[in-house]
């Protein structure tokens, strides 16, 4: 084994290899440097390329980004306060006060050099985790591995915070929405409504960006977000920045380790290990005053953390083919289209590029905290640009991208079928990465089942491991709702007792409910039923994941109304006719594809809204709406892609 990793060393330093871990690196910069996109659309966005390209050289595009987008994302949070994913809030508390007083370089040069050194913590802690885990790994049948794809599904509640039933049946329609094609148990086809595009199913890279690069991109247009109104200075600080992380190698080994940990947890990713050790460093500090103010500790545990973290994903991710994170899940989703099944192969036969990922996530942090350093004049610049500037060039990238997935104009439309659902789950507050979850594990779940009941029938679930890891299932959906209890019991208790002289704290918050959420519940409620009478003459293997991921819909919208009624309701407003414009534009525009062809389309696109919406020159808006064009022809020639000429060019 040590042979292979140190052999793998030596690939990663190709020119081929070199060359697309750069192209993924400033490729995610670029992506972490925008607010609100993260690593899912970056990820997304790639997996169209992959098609035919070599694993190894792939898979170092791909780990250039994953490493990159949490060091890239700090710009925007220390720069302009605007949180660059979920898992860079915490350092805007601190961060972005720093940048206020004049003290921006010296934050982000600790936040990079920290986020350095978390990475190839991580990259360590990931090289460790393979080492122990490998035999266990391989003694796994299909039943254990059906079992642990059930506990990446119950970790769902993690990633929905107080909303959990909301988050279960968005996992649900995820699960549901898998399941669309061709059973693998019996090769029947389940919900193509008579459409062709339906029958292969829907392909990752549209669900990714359809639920959630076109609901950010919608949200920042209505928000008329620029990226910034006011200029920032970056004032001095550098080396400053740098002394400050190497003053505190304590907390950025801890918070490091703490990352690692909590990512090798499915669902437990993003912000809730950036909270968590941002509340590690001030409950260690001495001095707590400053925080919130200005103090460096609250950017460097944070951004420690979130490298590690997306290090750590890749433990489930690589050895049980279930995602960590809502990136993982795509970046799972890579590893299937370049013909890699994550587990076992991973350890047996394609060990040599399980450490290619490992070399190239330490050497990707490395590259990327230099970039960040050595980019972050013209990056201050870039980001008082104006989205509306930028919104129609990354549109036109999302269509290419959705389109690559199988160069079907189906493509387009899902992409906005699926962005829709996006907007509304995103308005409501329903969780975005427990649909995503749902959707990729959905077909591996069916599969492991039909084996197991295949090859070991019914002692299949009496295996050792199997109830090892029902247990951990149990605990992981018992445990937070008993905790949860015991916290409320705990403080009702404490409040009934201070009663007498504050009468007042009594109250509880209620919960919310909006117009969204009326309407999402009801649709699912009226859609389950349909499709349990659509899926009647499935056989029983056939349509058991389908009538599971209608149950699991069903189950947890009846608790989510049951719970509003029986606790106090807060009506809340739920705006949604801007985003409903902005939806409705999307679908003129795939309009404009079926009736132009997609150049034209694009360029029309790209020229109008850049005139009328960002209201720029008529020489810059030409200008960058043939240089979209351009680009999309050499991407073209490039990849041999046939673009959809348009009903009118057949006329």
């Amino acid at each position: 084994m040590i042979d292979v990793l140190f052999s793998s060393l030596g690939q990663l330093f190709t020119v081929p290899h070199m060359l697309y871990m750069v192209i993924g690196v400033l490729i995610g910069l670029i992506v972490g440097i925008i607010p609100g996109l993260g690593g899912i659309a970056g990820m997304s966005l790639l997996l169209p390329f992959l098609y035919g390209m070599e694993p190894s050289v792939a898979l170092g595009m791909l780990m250039g980004l994953v490493a990159v987008i949490p060091t890239g994302d700090t710009f925007a949070s220390v720069l302009l306060g605007i949180p660059g994913s979920s898992a860079s809030q915490a350092t805007v508390v601190d961060g972005f006060a720093l940048a206020k007083k004049g003290q921006a370089a010296r934050a982000l040069s600790s936040a990079f050099l920290s986020s350095m050194i978390g990475g190839l913590i991580g990259a360590l802690v990931l090289t460790a985790f393979i080492l122990i885990a490998r035999p266990v790994v391989l003694s796994f049948s299909s039943s254990e591995l059906f079992m642990l794809t059930l506990l990446g599904l119950s970790m769902v509640a993690v990633l929905s915070g107080k909303d959990v039933f909301k988050g279960i049946a968005a996992c649900g329609v995820g699960l549901l929405v898998g399941t669309i094609g061709m059973a693998p148990a019996t090769g029947e086809f389940r919900l193509p409504f008579e459409i062709d595009y339906l029958y292969d199913g829907l392909p990752l890279v549209v669900v990714g960006l359809g639920i959630f690069a076109l609901p950010e991109i919608i949200d920042l247009l209505v928000k008329r977000g620029a990226i910034a109104e006011q200029p920032c200075q970056l004032g001095k600080g550098w080396k400053e920045g740098v002394k400050d992380v190497a003053k505190r190698p304590g907390l950025v080994a801890r918070c490091a380790g703490i990352g690692s940990l909590m990512g090798t947890i499915p669902g437990l990713a993003g912000s809730v290990v950036d909270w968590l050790t941002y509340g590690h460093a001030v409950q260690s500090a001495k001095d707590k005053s400053q925080f919130g103010k200005g103090d460096i500790r609250g950017v460097i545990a944070p951004e420690s953390a979130n490298n590690a973290c997306a290090c750590g994903a890749m433990v489930p991710t690589l050895l049980f083919g279930i995602p960590g994170s809502g990136t993982a899940a795509v970046f799972l989703g890579g590893l299937l289209l370049l013909g890699l099944q994550p587990g076992v192969s991973m350890l047996e036969t394609n060990l040599d590029l399980t450490y290619t990922i490992i070399w190239s996530l330490a050497l990707a942090n490395i590259l990327g905290a230099a970039l960040c350093l050595g980019l972050a004049r013209p990056v201050a610049s870039l980001t008082r640009v104006p989205f509306v500037i930028l919104a129609p060039l990354i549109t036109i990238l999302i269509l290419f991208a959705a389109y690559q997935a199988t160069r079907s104009l189906g493509d387009l439309l899902a992409l906005g079928i699926i962005g829709a659902i996006g907007v509304l789950f995103k308005q409501a507050n329903w969780s975005r990465p427990a649909f995503l979850i749902g959707f990729v594990l959905a077909p591996g779940a069916e599969a492991y089942f039909y084996q197991a009941a295949q090859f070991q029938g019914a002692e299949a679930f009496m295996r050792p491991g199997v109830l090892i890891i029902g247990a951990l299932i149990a605990a992981s959906l018992l445990l937070p709702p008993l905790r949860r209890s015991l916290r409320n019991y705990l403080q009702k208790r404490r409040q009934s007792e201070e009663s007498a002289a504050h009468p007042l704290q009594e109250e509880v918050a209620p919960l919310s409910l909006g117009v969204i959420d009326v309407v999402l519940l009801g649709s699912l409620l009226a859609g389950a039923a349909y499709m349990w009478w659509a899926f009647a003459d499935l056989s029983m293997l056939g349509g058991i994941m389908p009538r599971l991921a209608i149950a699991i819909i069903v189950a947890a919208c009846v608790l989510e109304i049951v719970r509003t009624v029986i606790k106090p309701m807060k009506w809340q407003t739920q705006t949604l006719s801007q985003q409903l414009l902005w939806v409705a534009g999307f679908f003129a525009l795939i309009g404009g594809v079926m009736v132009l062809g997609f150049l034209f389309a694009a360029a029309i696109f790209c020229l109008g809204f850049l005139l009328v919406v960002a209201r720029m020159k008529p020489i810059a808006a030409v200008g960058l709406a043939a240089g979209a064009t351009l680009f999309l022809i050499g991407v073209a020639n490039l990849l041999t892609l046939t673009y959809p000429t348009g009903m009118l060019a057949s006329l």
